[in-house]
């Protein structure tokens, strides 16, 4: 690694399903040359998995920026002044000539996926991860992540050729700035966990009748923000979600009880057993009389 220079004698023995591809000094003038990669390409790539002891130090830092993306274990990056723990589903880029030390953890060691890159625009998209407020940001795991970076090392596992080159490099520069512009490109990601927390607290409140405004307070959101990002993620408004969690609920009481229509009314929160009816009858294309019978006959 810089790429392969002073690598120590632990790095050198690798680790057990490890994979690393090292562009060879004339291949990388051949990268310089062309000028459609020249301005963002790797130099080296691979990935360490399980990596016990694993410590690398660079008291110069490196010629090229450095990604670092832990999907198991966790490690330690240390640059002057700063101290990042690195855990499963994080990533950290350093930058060139930075002096640094990054090392597994010895009790619970990283499985790490890693590319040095270099070049004018690997030096601004580095510039515009360091934009962030936070530098160690989180992403969540993701299958298609994996094959993207496998495929990107079987192309130049494969072949050195112009062509092969050109593609790894820009498939590259598309991968890195997918973790970086993550927030941006997935702008729903944060909301998830909104959307998710209101249906969780839906599930443990199927006794209650919550309005518009109570749920979106819940969640410490204007009525109208909640309501935009709950219909995007789920393609239906919080009270019609929340009334089909209840009717989803009804079915149970149904199919696996001898509740009455009385009951299960009281223990879902609905007052009005006829309007119980009608919603259901809407949502199942039967009355609850019927879906009873219906199960009790099968």
């Amino acid at each position: 690694m810089n790429s392969v220079e002073s690598i120590s004698k632990k790095i050198k023995e690798g680790f057990i399903g490890q994979r690393m591809i090292v562009l060879p000094p004339n291949i990388r003038k051949n990268v310089i040359k062309n000028g459609l990669i020249n301005r963002f390409y790797l130099t080296d790539m691979g990935f360490y998995p399980h990596a016990v002891n694993h410590d690398r130090e660079r008291k110069a830092g490196c010629h090229q920026n450095i990604l670092l993306y832990c999907t198991e274990g966790k490690g330690v990056i240390q640059l002057p002044g700063t101290t990042v723990d690195l855990a499963p589903n994080t990533f950290f880029i350093i930058p060139k000539n930075v002096p640094h030390h990054y090392k597994s953890a010895q009790d619970d060691p990283w499985s790490i996926y890693w590319v040095h890159f270099t070049g004018e625009a690997a030096d601004l998209l580095t510039a515009r991860y360091y934009e962030h407020k936070t530098r160690m940001l989180s992403i969540p795991y993701d299958e298609k992540r994996i094959r993207d970076f496998e495929e990107i090392i079987s192309l130049l596992e494969s072949s050195f050729d112009e062509k092969e080159l050109e593609i790894a490099n820009i498939k590259l520069f598309n991968y890195i700035s997918s973790f970086i512009y993550f927030k941006e490109i997935n702008p729903a990601y944060q909301d998830d966990d909104v959307v998710s927390d209101s249906i969780a607290f839906m599930k443990r409140n199927l006794r209650q009748m919550f309005t518009l405004e109570q749920l979106a307070r819940q969640q410490h959101l204007s009525v109208s923000q909640y309501s935009r990002l709950f219909k995007t993620k789920m393609g239906s408004s919080p009270n019609q979600y929340f009334s089909q969690l209840k009717i989803q609920q009804s079915c149970q009481y149904l199919y696996f009880s001898d509740r009455n229509i009385k009951e299960i009314c009281a223990e879902l929160g609905f007052q009005d057993p006829y309007y119980f009816s009608r919603l259901f009858k809407k949502l199942m294309g039967k009355s609850p009389a019927s879906y009873k019978n219906q199960h009790k006959k099968s």
